[in-house]
């Protein structure tokens, strides 16, 4: 309830900024025009607290349908994405599977995997672990920083859990009153 969501979904283009100044990839989100939210879309990995997977699809399909949408048409290197994502975040052999038949970590997993389809410069993670034990939550949390040095991408992980702000340190900003704090200093 402090704006965690809020604020991503706003990096993401889906609220309008009100007050102040916000650039998000190279993005102004003040002046942005809606038909340039999809390419801002291309530029950011969103990994969603309640994996928001299609449940009529397998993972393979959920993955490739995402592909589709941003414009890829070539099958081959559809597969060979799909399957390479899969591949970083240890789902392969789950590829045939559909999302109820998975774990919430396995899901969280091909979450993940969605985000990071399309190499994005900046990957949003809310609550990522929210839905998790303890070491599927480090599991995660350490194969999203893995994959954020091999991209090179930002990663924004919004949470209230302090094992996980403790445990993988980094720029620290807290909401509090509709302000965002800089605790950096």
């Amino acid at each position: 309830g402090t704006g965690k969501t809020s604020l991503l979904k706003t990096l993401h283009g889906e609220l309008p900024v009100f007050n102040g100044n916000c650039m998000v990839a190279g993005f102004n989100m003040n002046t942005m025009k809606w038909r340039e939210l999809p390419l801002l879309r291309r530029n950011i990995g969103v990994i969603f607290q309640d994996f928001q997977l299609l449940n009529d699809r397998t993972v393979f399909e959920n993955l490739e349908f995402v592909l589709q949408v941003t414009g890829w048409t070539d099958k081959l290197k559809i597969n060979e994405k799909v399957m390479s994502v899969l591949a970083k975040v240890g789902m392969e052999a789950k590829y045939n599977k559909m999302p109820y038949q998975l774990s919430a970590g396995e899901q969280n997993k091909v979450d993940l995997a969605r985000a990071i389809l399309n190499n994005p410069s900046l990957i949003l993670a809310d609550e990522p672990t929210g839905n998790l034990d303890p070491e599927s939550s480090d599991n995660i949390m350490n194969l999203l920083v893995q994959i954020a040095k091999e991209n090179n991408s930002a990663v924004v992980v919004a949470t209230h859990d302090m094992m996980i702000v403790n445990n993988f340190p980094g720029k620290r900003f807290e909401i509090l009153d509709q302000k965002l704090n800089d605790l950096n200093q």
